[in-house]
């Protein structure tokens, strides 16, 4: 074990995309844990697109000059309670640092299944996974045989939502990003059954053309224009499952378009939001579900994995730019 520690601190809030001048990275000595602490020396961590949004002045957000927060997994190097054993690996949200300091309540252990790999407890079977089974479970309530359509598809939560829906027996899948190679990797690797690029055109007419007879649910990960060409294409009785709006996360003074309010009455639609921490009694049930998936090779992740922790902003930076596919991890090299 190392004797200084590494800290990412975000410096400044950015307007529209972040660059490396809003990051610092700051050493310090190695912590001590306080009695009923532990040290954990993090070995995974997560970049996540929420973690653009709390970059900005809003309730909750990332402090200015302090560490930033993030979902890891690490061993447990020191311990001075009872209730945590050195060796164990756990997860935590004291992320974006090196050795974090946490306690008992602040971590989960997790359990081991033979032949799944740990970072797949920051993507499929963590909160990228939980997010895309409670949003077709909990929220649209899939139903087999019915058609969805995701936005963001070639992200972690785009890709974990068309495998998770293959795998409850969902009918045909669109979905859109932002790159003709893209839209080739979610046809090609993922499964979908139609993707587009939607730089090409107009959202509406990209869809239209993608789902001529409609589509079921819609999984949105991103707003704006696209959310909009969705609430015409569905079907009636269809659902909307709003996860996220990346489209404004980096352009704050975009004109967000209007979509026909009049279709979601004449439609019967329903649109809900929801945070996956409202949910993590759900965790037991994905393990059940996706656990045995993974051991038989039905279920593949869909990582970015990047090495080293100080290529953790360049890591995040790439996955804002749409440079990444799937989930993006960091592991300690």
């Amino acid at each position: 074990m190392t004797e200084t520690a590494l800290t990412v601190h975000q410096t400044a809030r950015p307007h529209g995309f972040p660059t490396p001048r809003d990051f610092a990275f700051v050493e310090s000595a190695l912590p001590e844990p306080p009695p009923g602490g532990a040290l954990v020396e993090n070995l995974y961590w997560s970049v996540d697109p929420y973690h653009r949004e709390m970059m900005d002045d809003v309730p909750g957000g990332f402090a200015l000059d302090a560490p930033l927060e993030g979902r890891a997994l690490g061993r447990v190097v020191a311990s001075r309670t009872p209730r945590v054993a050195e060796g164990e690996v756990v997860f935590h949200r004291r992320g974006w640092r090196t050795h974090a300091v946490v306690t008992p309540e602040e971590i989960r252990r997790l359990p081991h299944y033979d032949g799944v790999p740990l970072s797949v407890y920051l993507s499929v079977l963590g909160g990228t996974g939980l997010t895309a089974y409670v949003g077709l479970t909990r929220i649209a309530r899939l139903e087999k045989g019915e058609d969805l359509f995701v936005s963001g598809a070639a992200g972690g939560g785009g890709t974990a939502t068309a495998r998770f829906a293959r795998l409850l027996g969902a009918g045909r899948l669109v979905g859109s990003t932002g790159s003709a190679a893209k839209a080739g990797h979610l046809t090609r690797v993922v499964g979908y059954d139609a993707a587009f690029d939607y730089h090409d055109g107009p959202a509406a007419d990209l869809l239209a053309e993608a789902a001529p007879d409609g589509f079921d649910v819609f999984v949105d990960n991103v707003g704006g224009e696209q959310l909009a060409a969705a609430v015409g294409t569905l079907r009636p009785h269809g659902r909307i499952v709003r996860i996220g709006t990346v489209s404004q996360y980096n352009t704050p003074d975009v004109t967000v378009p209007r979509f026909d309010h009049a279709d979601v009455v004449e439609k019967s639609l329903r649109m809900e939001g929801f945070l996956v921490r409202d949910y993590a009694d759900v965790q037991e049930e994905l393990y059940d579900f996706a656990v045995p998936h993974l051991r038989s090779g039905r279920l593949t992740p869909d990582e970015t994995v990047v090495d080293g922790f100080e290529h953790i902003v360049d890591a995040f930076l790439d996955m804002l730019h749409g440079r990444t596919t799937g989930k993006t991890v960091v592991r300690a090299r």
